[in-house]
């Protein structure tokens, strides 16, 4: 019973430890946070920086809070997110189906290897132009831009995984006469689903950076659209809060995909 009951307050102890490193963690970034943009407004105020150029937090956040009280920043925010949403889904999926029938044909892997790693390495952002024209100015370019960006890494981080996942799963399913499919949904999928979520993480910042710059090139809304929009007419403020938002909305849905990482990987075990 004194066991037990030194075992429950050992167990209490260190949750009690992880949750004061986590406060800890969040003060510290919480406190850089607020030194950051205390000493942007400081270098702003006494002219250490250019206020032009650099603007400053305050004028910021006014802005922010102005364009979002008469609903200007709505629309632009609206269609840069719900752009951003939909390049990522389909980067993701294009990306594990693509690697999925690479694993399941050994051949077509081989013929198409060289061909991703060019891909990998050629300039996504460069095919922009090409993109527009093909798809036409308007949000179906974008989106591509989005899931472009990012198809071409996820199809070779995923199958990677898939090739380094022990082939004795393979081996003792085959054994009990499971089909190769069957091997793939009961053994070389969910091994490698901590691959998979880890490659959602880093999708949220190139879909982000897809898009960006695939309303530089052709929108009409859109955060991109607005930064192009405040370089033309010197508005450095708009382009900052503009960036802003980015930074916020790219945490968000970063924090989003952490919390479907810890629900996925809890029904996983």
């Amino acid at each position: 019973m004194l066991k037990n009951k030194t075992g429950q307050q050992l167990h209490e102890q260190y949750k009690k430890g992880i949750k004061r490193d986590k406060r800890s963690v969040f003060i510290w970034q919480l406190t850089i946070l607020v030194l950051l943009f205390g000493l942007w407004q400081l270098a702003s105020s006494l002219l250490w920086i250019d206020p032009l150029l650099f603007s400053s937090p305050s004028k910021i956040i006014t802005q922010i809070i102005d364009k979002f009280a008469d609903g200007s920043f709505f629309v632009h925010l609206q269609a840069t997110v719900v752009e951003t949403i939909i390049g990522f889904v389909l980067g993701t999926l294009l990306g594990v189906i693509l690697a999925t029938v690479l694993w399941t044909s050994s051949k077509l892997s081989k013929i198409t290897d060289p061909y991703l790693v060019v891909a990998n390495a050629m300039p996504k952002v460069a095919l922009g132009p090409i993109i527009i024209v093909a798809l036409g100015p308007g949000y179906t370019a974008i989106i591509a831009m989005g899931a472009l960006i990012s198809v071409v890494i996820t199809t070779l981080v995923v199958y990677s995984a898939f090739r380094e996942v022990d082939p004795n799963y393979v081996n003792v399913l085959k054994s009990f006469g499971a089909s190769r499919f069957q091997c793939f949904r009961e053994a070389v999928f969910p091994a490698t689903l901590p691959t998979i979520i880890s490659t959602l993480k880093v999708n949220v910042g190139l879909s982000w950076v897809g898009i960006i710059v695939g309303e530089f090139l052709v929108s009409k809304q859109g955060l991109g659209y607005l930064i192009i929009y405040g370089f033309q007419v010197f508005d450095f403020t708009l382009v900052m809060s503009s960036l802003l938002l980015i930074a916020i909305c790219a945490a968000i849905m970063y924090k989003f995909v952490e919390k479907m990482e810890h629900v996925l990987m809890k029904h996983n075990k």
